[in-house]
């Protein structure tokens, strides 16, 4: 399995969407300082994550969110969280 996930710093008001197959781990790596790109924003917390069957599925999903305003971002949880 993989997933798609929408993480959020408070603190800064930012929003981060990525792709793994274990969240807990990738998680713990953006908390931890390892990922460059979401470094300077932490902490992380994880908003939502949408499990796909496959990492195609996965990466396709990732590149469509990465494309959404902040609003469309907060719709699409709002929506996922309820299922």
């Amino acid at each position: 399995m993989y997933y798609v996930y929408i993480l959020y710093s408070k603190q800064f008001d930012k929003y981060y969407i990525g792709q793994t197959n274990d969240v807990v781990a990738r998680l713990h790596r953006h908390n931890s300082g390892y990922e460059n790109a979401t470094k300077p924003y932490t902490p992380w917390v994880m908003l939502l994550f949408v499990e796909k069957d496959s990492r195609q599925e996965s990466m396709e999903l990732e590149k469509k969110l990465k494309n959404l305003s902040k609003e469309r971002i907060l719709l699409f949880i709002e929506k996922y969280r309820r299922c």
